[in-house]
Parts: structure tokens; C-alpha cells; sequence
């Protein structure tokens, strides 16, 4: 692939950049570029080049392992299917695609089997369909195309902004306000790799806008739609302006009163363009049962009145 390099990247280490462009390791972006295939404006560089705006950056990664995603006939939830696309709902503790240490068990290889291989193939054999993601321990609805055709048209709409996305979370904390917007860029932790932090360093802009839905003692149900769709970016947005999602070990509070297992976080509704058809569709997706207990919970011990 070849990618120019905007304004918001410039300055950006080149393995970094390949990393994050290219969706790896940083460890298999170094190795890439230790072999020749990654050329900045046509020359061969240094891991730790450092970008400027306006560079052209070509990458060839080597052949994904193909025994990397097959069928599996697990259960998945349909809420919508047509021959172009599906609109799924994600259970908690389901990996989206195969990757180190989950090459099974995903709903790549749930949908494989659904639908007969027949899933776009632009974003190769590990992650075939997948438009967009959301975590493990997130639910909710998620677009999965099953041609190259809905597949690039999904994608123009998550770029341009159009492609409506709203979550629900329950937070650490009360809220003064009753709506808000942060707007804050997010890139690689420099403490701790594996970890996204709002940071104005190796970064790119994010922005979630929040709604407060009800208030409880000690912590608030909100709606957050997003804008981007940065690598946990609810989750670090929440965490930045002191109000953790719920149940989050990796961002939040080790302190979890209600025993959930991961965030209380779930991707409530969405809406876009079907990218063949012309129709407007939007789907709405019922609370999961750890969230529903979450809230029953917070309305019976935790209740301002």
C-alpha cells in the first residue's frame, strides 16, 4: 500500500507509523523495514526516521498466514443480512478477528462459516468483512461486508464521518454537566505500548461526544457517540477527564463492585448509508444481560433519591 503522510503524523517515527497505518506489531513493522519493504518517497530508511508531511510511503507487508481464520460453526446473533452486508451483535468475551493467542473462537471464523467464505476480501484472510471493530470485552452492533463493493463504501462513510455510532457505558464518578465533547488526540502510550493515551505526541485526533442519560451515588449511565474511531477511544477519553468506564482494569479503577468482567461498555446503536442499495439503515441493539444487571443494580443500592 502507499500512504501519503498528513499533517497530523508528521514528525512521526517511521515504525510507528507503519504500525498504526498498517494495523501490526510494531515488532513486525521494524522486522518489514528491516528487509527493504518500506520505502519513504522511493529510499529504503531507518525505523527511527522521522516523517515529514507530504511524504510518500510505501509499504509491502509479507503474506498473512492463511490457516490464520477458518470456519467454525459457533453461534452468532444476526440482526440484519442482505447478499452485500450483515449488521451483527457482538457478545463480551468474543475476539474480533484471529490474532496472537486467539486464532479460534472469533467471529471471523463464527461468519466464515455463516456465511459460506463469502465476506470481502480487501482487508485480507485474518480479518475478512471487517469494516470496523470494537474490543473483546465490548458488545454491541458491528457491520461485517460481504463484498469488496459494500466494503469500500462502508469504509468512505467511517471516513467522511457519516457512519453513526452510539455507545452506552456506565462511569466512575457524577458529571456537573449534562453533555459535553472530548476532543483530545489519542496515540501510543509511551509508558506502557499496548495502552492508547491522549497524548499530542505520535497521535491522531479523536472525538467523543457524551451524554448523561441518569445519575446514580457514585457513578453515571451516559451515551457517547463517536466521531473517529481511535483504539479504545471511549476508554481513554473517559479515563482522561477522571471518569472510567465502569469495570475497566486496563484504564480504570481495580475496584469493581458489580463483577463485571471488563468495561461496562456496549455499542448501542448505528446507523449509515447501505452502500448499494442507497437506503438508510439503523439498528438499535437491546441492553446485554451484564449490562441490564448493571443498571438494576445502580437504580436499587446506588440511588440519588
Amino acid at each position: 500500500m502507499t500512504i501519503t503522510v498528513s499533517d497530523i503524523d508528521a514528525l512521526t517515527r517511521l515504525d510507528v507509523f507503519v504500525s498504526e497505518q498498517c494495523s501490526v506489531s510494531r515488532s513486525l513493522a521494524q522486522s518489514v523495514i528491516k528487509d527493504g519493504g518500506v520505502k519513504v518517497n522511493g529510499c529504503v530508511c531507518m525505523k527511527s526516521c522521522k516523517l515529514k508531511e507530504g511524504d510518500t510511503v510505501e509499504v509491502k507487508l509479507p503474506p498473512v498466514r492463511e490457516l490464520a481464520a477458518v470456519p467454525e460453526d459457533l453461534p452468532v446473533d444476526i440482526v440484519y443480512e442482505d447478499e452485500h452486508l450483515l449488521v451483527v451483535d457482538k457478545p463480551k468475551g468474543m475476539v474480533v478477528h484471529p490474532a496472537n493467542g486467539n486464532e479460534s473462537g472469533t467471529l471471523v471464523n463464527a461468519l466464515l462459516y455463516h456465511c459460506r467464505g463469502r465476506l470481502s476480501s480487501i482487508n485480507g484472510v485474518v480479518r475478512p468483512g471487517i469494516v470496523h471493530r470494537i474490543d473483546k470485552d465490548t458488545s454491541g452492533l458491528l457491520i461485517v461486508a460481504k463484498t469488496d463493493e459494500a466494503h469500500n463504501g462502508l469504509a468512505e462513510q467511517i471516513a467522511s464521518h457519516s457512519f453513526i455510532r452510539k455507545y452506552e457505558a456506565v462511569c466512575d464518578g457524577g458529571f456537573a454537566e449534562d453533555r459535553g465533547t472530548c476532543d483530545f488526540p489519542i496515540g501510543r502510550c509511551e509508558k506502557d505500548r499496548k495502552k492508547m493515551a491522549v497524548t499530542y505526541k505520535n497521535s491522531r485526533e479523536a472525538r467523543t461526544d457524551w451524554e448523561v442519560l441518569a445519575r446514580y451515588r457514585g457513578y453515571t449511565h451516559l451515551r457517547l457517540t463517536l466521531h473517529t474511531g481511535r483504539t479504545h477511544q471511549i476508554r481513554v477519553h473517559m479515563a482522561h477527564i477522571g471518569h472510567p468506564v465502569t469495570g475497566d482494569a486496563v484504564y480504570g479503577k481495580a475496584k469493581n463492585p458489580f463483577g463485571l468482567e471488563g468495561q461496562c461498555l456496549f455499542a448501542r446503536f448505528i446507523s449509515f448509508t447501505h452502500p448499494v442499495t442507497g437506503e438508510t439503515l439503523a439498528f438499535e441493539a437491546p441492553y446485554p444481560e451484564y449490562f441490564a444487571k448493571t443498571l438494576e443494580k445502580l437504580k436499587s443500592a446506588y440511588s440519588l433519591e
